[in-house]
């Protein structure tokens, strides 16, 4: 069985002060490059991942963790984790951008929540559940102490909008969530890049106080609001991202103008 433990050389041991799971990323980003990493491969295991990059295992386990829900590996119970096959255009990207892996652009991903959200959140303030609130309060206050947890901020996040999904009572709109929940969940990772945990929770808990107070109107324009404004940081930064590439491509073009002093 093909592993990258043997080959994982020297220079990508890691500064223990990187965010973890960027740096996993410019790394896999190198070692495919170099031939050290294929599509499939399976990963060392998280020991011998901790000393290489010298980070502790408990942060590491948590970037894993961050990959397997961008869909950058795969982890088995008992046999370890696997790089995807379907990864090595998403690892060509910046890491603002890894939620566009499966072909779902923003434009998709937001146009397609824009249709369906707000109606869901409508329909939640109708027929939520005692449940259902709790699994909403529960969002906010997982959400709440999620600030130096990348992973916890990301789960608890999509399971406010999971939770809305169910509170709907529609099934069909609960199993297209399990459709797309990878690419929300990307585009949360991008977002909570981007902005301060308080201003997600300044949407989420007006939205989830609409739901307890019965208010389907309310509640859908919010969800409106919170889509459109999260669909606004991410073109913002993807606009930034492309002026940046830009500003690159133009300094490597430019070549040095020699002056010829002319003979008197």
């Amino acid at each position: 069985m093909q592993t990258a433990s043997e080959d994982m050389p020297a220079s990508l041991v890691a500064n223990g002060k990187d965010n973890v799971t960027q740096l996993l990323i410019l790394r896999f980003q190198e070692m495919l490059r170099d031939g050290l990493l294929t599509q499939g491969t399976r990963l060392p295991s998280e020991r011998e991942l901790a000393v290489h990059f010298n980070v502790a295992r408990s942060s590491l386990r948590q970037a894993l963790k961050v990959l397997e829900i961008m869909g950058v590996i795969t982890q088995k119970v008992g046999d370890g984790s696997y790089l995807n096959t379907d990864t090595s255009a998403v690892l060509s990207v910046p890491m603002e951008f890894l939620f566009l892996l499966d072909d779902t652009s923003v434009e998709d991903l937001t146009e397609l929540r824009l249709l369906m959200e707000p109606g869901l959140a409508r329909l939640a303030a109708q027929r939520a559940t005692a449940d259902d609130i709790a699994l909403l309060r529960k969002s906010i206050k997982d959400l709440e102490s999620s600030e130096q947890d990348r992973l916890k901020l990301v789960s608890s996040d999509l399971l406010f909008h999971r939770a809305i999904f169910q509170a709907s009572k529609n099934r069909t709109a609960s199993s297209l969530f399990q459709t797309i929940h990878r690419a929300m969940a990307k585009m949360i990772l991008v977002t909570s890049q981007l902005v301060e945990l308080e201003h997600t929770l300044s949407f989420h808990k007006p939205i989830m106080r609409a739901i307890e107070q019965r208010k389907g109107e309310e509640a859908a324009e919010l969800m409106q609001a919170h889509i459109q404004d999260a669909t606004t940081l991410l073109m913002n930064e993807r606009t930034k991202q492309q002026e940046v590439c830009l500003h690159q491509r133009v300094m490597q073009t430019k070549r040095p103008i020699l002056k010829v002093k002319r003979r008197k």
